[in-house]
C-alpha cells in the first residue's frame, strides 16, 4: 500500500474544514447584513416616535 504525500494529509485534514468554514461566512454574511438593516430600521423608528 503507497503511503500519501505530507501535502495531501495537510489539505485532507485541514482544507476540506476550511473550504466549510468559509462557505458558511459567505452564506451568513446575506443574513448578518439583512439583521444590521433591520436593527438601524428599528433604531430609526424609534427616534422618530420620540
Amino acid at each position: 500500500m503507497q503511503q500519501l504525500p505530507d501535502w495531501m494529509i495537510f489539505v485532507g485534514n485541514f482544507g476540506f474544514p476550511t473550504l466549510i468554514a468559509v462557505y458558511l461566512l459567505m452564506r451568513f454574511e446575506k443574513r448578518i447584513d439583512d439583521l444590521t438593516q433591520a436593527i438601524q430600521d428599528l433604531k430609526e423608528s424609534k427616534n422618530q416616535e420620540d
